[in-house]
């Protein structure tokens, strides 16, 4: 019954035009009702604690060095970098695209970012150079997604936070996961531009390469100055989020000079309203999860799939089939913070290691991003490139495919997500 009770007043809320903020509260709210427990002070003391956790300090500072990055011209020197290297290649901007999508996912771990960045950068020269807008900007969309899993990643922070799981291992296992997709797509380009009649771009001489790495060095640099800290445990998550913003804001600054002291206030600000808008989310996303775990919504669930409890596999190909729903009607963070606290202590109780179930999950919401009709990456680049949904969701299509097989073939083998876990010691 509390579970019925939840869900009518989540999407009831949601139906009628209310902000998934205030559509969460609004189900807390019933939840306490039907436990005979309404107390306002509760939700108030909630709403406070659930931002005063040290790992969600990561996040206004992931934001940041991601808007840093854009205004600061460090996007900008990747893609070029991507595209002195490859664009002679035949399709060679689609795999600029998706070579930039994975080094921009280990710098701002923010799908969104991620999308509108390379949209403005990549899709007017994939047009140009004879591709469908819509194949371009579908392209863009699903390498977007790969900014939650490789890491840093905000969601594997919400993740971590939610079930209190380490962050620091599912960042060291996201990493062959979101390379994996970027593989996945990239086969998925050459099949569907391999008669395509396009321009390529002239194949650069070995002076060009070096001056093109030489400039974008400095950005190139900062992935594995966290990956590396994270590995050798020299700084938290948290640590490595201050190392990207403040790494970031420098080169923008002092070395690539691009961001003036005069813009800076305006970059603050952008990414003070993003981190305003991300925690009051999360603040009541946790009332409702606490709400959840007072109302034992994890015992219930558990006794309504419990024939499921001795088969992972389909017990994870049946929470996977629920991802997949609420990333039809929602955005990856409330589907973190509400449904974690549920289905986390079942997979516990069915014998599923924590950080394989986490990548799992959030790989699987982050597909959520490029499903119709919600699809929040999606309106980014139809917004960003000036297309119609219809042309970006065709143009989607057999990316989502991609990304959907990469999802179930991890799994049913799940030692492809376990193996190179162990080698970063994350296991």
């Amino acid at each position: 019954m509390s579970i019925l009770i939840f869900l009518l007043a989540l999407f009831g809320a949601m139906v009628i035009g209310m902000p998934i903020a205030f559509a969460l509260l609004a189900s807390a709210v019933a939840l306490m009702f039907q436990l005979d427990m309404f107390n306002s002070q509760i939700i108030a003391q909630n709403l406070i604690n659930g931002t005063t956790s040290f790992s969600l300090m990561a996040v206004p500072f992931f934001l940041l060095a991601g808007e840093v990055m854009n205004t600061g011209g460090l996007s900008k020197r990747i893609v070029k970098v991507c595209l002195v290297f490859v664009g002679h290649v035949r399709g060679g901007l689609g795999y600029v695209t998706i070579i930039a999508a994975c080094l921009l996912a280990s710098l701002s771990g923010s799908a969104v970012a991620d999308a509108a960045a390379l949209a403005t950068l990549l899709v007017p020269m994939m047009t140009a150079a004879g591709h469908r807008r819509g194949q371009a900007c579908g392209l863009v969309a699903a390498g977007g997604i790969i900014g939650p899993i490789i890491p840093p990643s905000i969601p594997f922070i919400l993740f971590g936070v939610a079930g209190g799981v380490s962050i620091s291992k599912l960042f060291l296992a996201g990493i062959f996961p979101g390379l994996y997709m970027g593989a996945g797509l990239a086969f998925t380009w050459w099949y569907t531009t391999r008669n395509d009649e396009v321009r390529v771009h002239e194949k650069q001489s070995l002076a060009v390469l070096f001056a093109a790495f030489k400039e974008g060095v400095w950005a190139l640099m900062l992935p594995g100055i966290i990956i590396f800290g994270l590995k050798f445990g020299i700084f938290t998550p948290t640590e490595a989020a201050v190392v990207a913003a403040v790494y970031s804001l420098f080169v923008a600054v002092f070395i690539y000079r691009e961001l003036k002291f005069s813009q800076i206030f305006e970059v603050l600000v952008t990414a003070t309203r993003s981190t305003g808008v991300v925690m009051f989310l999360i603040a009541a996303a946790l009332v409702a999860a606490w709400l959840i775990t007072i109302a034992d919504l994890p015992g219930q669930m558990v006794a309504l799939i419990e024939p499921l409890m001795g088969h992972p596999t389909l017990l994870v190909l049946a929470v996977v089939a629920i991802l997949f729903g609420a990333g039809c009607v929602m955005d990856l963070a409330p589907i973190i913070l509400i449904l974690t606290p549920v289905f986390l202590p079942i997979a516990r109780q069915a014998g599923i290691n924590d950080v394989y179930f986490g990548v799992i999950f959030v790989v699987c919401g982050s597909i959520g991003l490029i499903t119709p009709p919600v699809g929040v990456v999606l309106n980014v680049v139809a917004g960003a490139t000036k297309s119609t949904m219809l042309q970006v969701v065709k143009g989607v299509s057999p990316f989502l495919v991609s990304h959907s097989i990469i999802l179930f073939l991890m799994v049913f083998f799940p030692a492809l997500v376990t193996v190179p876990a162990r080698w970063f010691g994350a296991y």
